[in-house]
């Protein structure tokens, strides 16, 4: 089987149907599957529910979903993404926010595992982006899938847990060595944080056991003018272009 693993959209509906398109022009992809923040940020919200909803197989909840549809506190946020939230909220169909009311925090598919954030208490919503949180689930290893695909950081950052250590794994593609578990950070479509700015996506296959970033260009231009436009935070708009 053939997973497109896609994470943290953030109503950025032009990267989103880049990064579909590009996975239709791979071909051969047999399950979609989303880990969440399909909003915030982003000028599109409900255009980007309306495709994830028709196209993966499994949705998560992400920290942004989970606040926009009232699953979560998020008045500790900072104004210009609380404001976002709350502009998101009005912008959602009732069909949408009772869409999103009802995703699940994780999935298991056996040998694989789905998680936003940190597969260790997900309603948490903790970050792993660096060794140091990579080694605090070397106590979990035993109970941990062979690989866990995560979102939240919006990097594109890999673990390898051996019996003994937690390792950094830096390549574009790889595949999975026996005896290890993995956690794997798919990167963002809609809001790239690692100082690229294309969508960002992971294709992951279950027989090779062979994964692979996808990337791709889109406009980048269009989304910018629709969140300036929409009166949301202009630093939302422009980090896209840095991919920071």
């Amino acid at each position: 089987m053939r997973y497109a693993i896609i994470s943290d959209i953030h109503g950025n509906i032009e990267a989103l149907e880049a990064i579909m398109r590009r996975f239709e022009e791979i071909g051969g992809i047999d399950k979609y599957y989303c880990l969440g923040d399909i909003v915030g940020y982003g000028a599109e919200p409900e255009a980007c529910c309306d495709l994830i909803r028709g196209r993966c197989e499994i949705t998560l909840l992400g920290n942004h979903d989970a606040a926009v549809a009232g699953r979560m506190d998020y008045s500790y946020y900072y104004d210009a993404a609380r404001e976002a939230l709350d502009w998101c909220r009005h912008r959602l169909s009732p069909t949408n926010l009772e869409w999103l009311k009802n995703l699940p925090y994780t999935a298991s598919l056996g040998s694989v595992m789905l998680s936003h954030g940190s597969p260790h208490q997900p309603e948490e919503y903790d970050y792993i982006f660096a060794l140091d949180q990579a080694r605090e689930l070397m106590q979990l290893k035993p109970d941990l899938a062979d690989v866990t695909f995560i979102g939240h950081s919006h990097l594109t950052k890999v673990f390898a847990l051996t019996a003994e250590e937690a390792l950094d794994v830096v390549a574009p593609k790889f595949t999975l060595k026996p005896g290890m578990r993995y956690v794997i950070t798919v990167g963002s479509v809609g809001q790239p944080r690692d100082y690229d700015p294309r969508a960002c996506a992971g294709l992951f296959d279950t027989e090779s056991k062979k994964f692979e970033y996808i990337r791709v260009d889109y406009d980048i231009a269009s989304q910018r003018r629709k969140i300036i436009d929409a009166g949301l935070a202009h630093n939302f708009a422009t980090r896209l272009e840095f991919g920071i």
